[in-house]
């Protein structure tokens, strides 16, 4: 290739950048006439979720937050780069249910700070209320997080918007789409140290967050002792243990080369189903995470312990209410 051909090349990769970017609206810094003026058929709203949640003494609370927000971003690319379409961007939501410490019974844990599922479900509702008065039909939520109980209440709310207003809203994060090939590609001896069961702040979390924040990453994690976890009932069984720091698998096998690819080939899943719905696919051909995790009498007790903890916690708040209603 010419220098000449090199050039010309960098130029035109650096307009079509600029030309995407500008395809991508955040709502906070919009006027109502600009909003008002977007082509309702041709314009994708992102919501992402961040629950603040306890990730142990190594990675920041806002790790979920963190990867949501890349996701988020690579999808909106991926959007705009298709003519004609646009992309809305709100800021981010930061709340979820279901903090990974209720897999222990502790339903207060340093670092979490959740609410209860009836409200997390009721913002996302009212989301979806608001935009599909004014004409939005195609929503997208990136809320990674893996509670079950939280996946219900987001994925409840999409189906409200697809009953209500005839659209979609589509919780990517919430469908089971399979290991990236990065986790299939695992050493025997990394599945070994790490368990079947790694599902928080262990290895691939750890190595996420080392990609994208490594200043938030404790240098602890490279000598952390492993909590081996093949199934939901050794994860209770671990964070029930007196002394559970907050994390399952092996944070010190983590790299930050293993979390970009992870982070690239999930970002990857996430626009493929997201395209190929607005292609036209029906999104019922994924299977929700929801719609099967409760089938392990584990992890349904554990949820069930998040519904009685917020139930006591709504009674609370209604009965100060009561008390102080005027």
């Amino acid at each position: 290739m010419t220098r000449n051909l090199r050039t010309l090349l960098a130029i035109g990769l650096a307009a079509l950048s600029t030309t995407c970017a500008a395809q991508v609206y955040r709502v906070a810094e919009m006027n109502a006439g600009q909003i008002g003026a977007l082509d309702r058929a041709h314009t994708a709203v992102i919501l992402t979720g961040g629950i603040l949640e306890e990730h142990g003494p190594l990675l920041p609370t806002g790790t979920d937050t963190l990867m949501n927000e890349w996701w988020t971003q690579a999808l909106a690319e991926a959007i705009v780069a298709r003519p004609g379409w646009k992309v809305l961007l709100f800021p981010t939501i930061p709340l979820g249910a279901s903090g990974f410490n209720v897999f222990g019974g502790r339903h207060v844990f340093p670092g979490s700070y959740t609410v209860r599922p009836e409200t997390e479900r009721a913002v996302f509702m009212d989301l979806a209320s608001a935009l599909g008065e004014q004409g939005f039909r195609w929503i997208f939520v990136m809320h990674n997080h893996g509670s079950p109980l939280h996946n219900l209440m987001v994925d409840q709310a999409g189906d409200y918007f697809h009953d209500t207003y005839h659209g979609t809203m589509l919780n990517l994060p919430g469908l089971l789409l399979g290991d990236t090939g990065s986790a299939k590609g695992r050493a025997a001896a990394v599945v070994k140290e790490e368990g079947q069961f790694e599902v928080h702040a262990g290895m691939s979390e750890t190595s996420r967050i080392l990609f994208l924040r490594p200043d938030l990453v404790s240098p602890a994690y490279a000598t952390a002792s492993p909590n081996t976890a093949d199934a939901p009932a050794d994860a209770a069984r671990i964070a029930r243990a007196p002394g559970w720091q907050g994390y399952i698998g092996s944070p010190r096998l983590a790299t930050s080369a293993f979390g970009a690819r992870e982070m690239r080939e999930r970002a990857d899943q996430f626009n493929k189903v997201a395209l190929a719905v607005l292609d036209g696919a029906d999104p019922a051909q994924w299977t929700r995470l929801s719609a099967v995790a409760f089938r392990d009498p584990v992890v349904d007790g554990v949820e069930k312990g998040t519904r009685a903890e917020a139930d006591r916690i709504g009674d609370v708040q209604r009965a100060w209410l009561a008390r102080h209603a005027k």
